[in-house]
């Protein structure tokens, strides 16, 4: 079971606190660090000193990290013109050596949208079906052929698709819990296919329904990686188990329903039920940033007991 690190900075975080987030990750061994694409904080909290923009600051820690992948979950697509987002994302993939992935969804929240006055269509995933065929194929075209489409939302014509990223082909995530379209999609462009913060039930029952989506295209299930995103919160006793929720303001009961949350054994046992559904991959949703003692008790005492 691969654990990769996904921060949430539009709650309230600098560049700074997350580059040492990200080094912490990659000094404690896990997988990856990732980040969602907001620019509205949710709930609660006051979200200062304001949000960072997601690809600018995977560049940045592109060149300050040398190990650790690299990606978002999930980057808005009402956020970026779709060729413009696959420059981005190739040159950011350059700059780390070939270690960036693209979670690439639809776009939801509307709050946002309307505070930095970007357009929220209503025919959303249709425009990402179009999206995700365009930064595909503009990385697939070979050097010194040009890529076209012709679509309802965007047209290219005679595009250079240029630059290339450093890898051969940057993994494409999809995820969600739609019923029938989101298979689909993720059969068709996914590398790996993640369903947030959901149950050990629900995630057995929409990774089965990408399963036959993938066989029925013709890839074949195991074509995919599954992976889950879940809230994470561990303790070395009762106590801090309920600081550590404290801190985020949630409830420990809560916690252990819907997410990762008690002893390190615990925790364990609960990846466990997530590993017998298919996932290989959980992203652990961190939302005490300056909280680095949490990272490091994971890693000593969850993650050493999954490898």
């Amino acid at each position: 079971m691969d654990l990769r690190i996904f921060t949430e900075p539009q709650q309230g975080a600098t560049y700074d606190t997350l580059l040492t987030v990200a080094k912490a990750t990659e000094d404690l061994g896990f997988d990856a660090f990732f980040r969602s694409d907001h620019y509205l904080r949710m709930g609660n909290v006051d979200g200062l000193p304001g949000p960072t923009d997601a690809w600018i600051t995977l560049a940045g820690l592109a060149r300050e990290t040398k190990r650790i992948r690299l990606g978002t979950l999930m980057t808005a697509g009402t956020f970026r013109l779709p060729g413009v987002l696959a420059i981005q994302v190739a040159q950011v993939d350059q700059m780390s050596g070939g270690r960036v992935e693209l979670g690439l969804g639809a776009g939801w929240f509307e709050e946002e949208h309307k505070a930095y006055g970007i357009p929220f269509p209503k025919e959303k995933f249709a425009r990402l079906e179009e999206q995700l065929e365009i930064v595909t194929g503009l990385w697939a075209t070979k050097t010194g052929e040009t890529f076209d489409f012709h679509g309802t939302y965007y047209d290219l014509t005679e595009s250079p698709a240029l630059p290339k990223p450093a890898q051969p082909k940057i993994p494409v995530l999809i995820g969600g819990h739609g019923a029938t379209r989101t298979p689909r999609l993720a059969a068709r462009y996914a590398d790996e296919f993640n369903i947030p913060f959901a149950s050990v039930e629900d995630s057995e029952r929409q990774f089965g329904r990408v399963r036959a989506a993938a066989e029925e295209a013709g890839r074949g299930a195991d074509a995919l990686t599954y992976s889950n995103a879940l809230v994470v919160c561990v303790g070395r006793d009762d106590q801090e188990v309920a600081r550590r929720a404290a801190a985020i303001g949630r409830e420990v009961d809560e916690l252990k329903a819907n997410g990762l949350a008690g002893s390190p054994a615990e925790v364990v046992d609960r990846i466990g039920r997530y590993a017998e559904t298919g996932s290989t991959r959980l992203y652990l949703q961190i939302l005490d940033l300056h909280d680095l003692d949490h990272l490091e008790l994971i890693s000593s005492q969850v993650q050493t007991q999954l490898s």
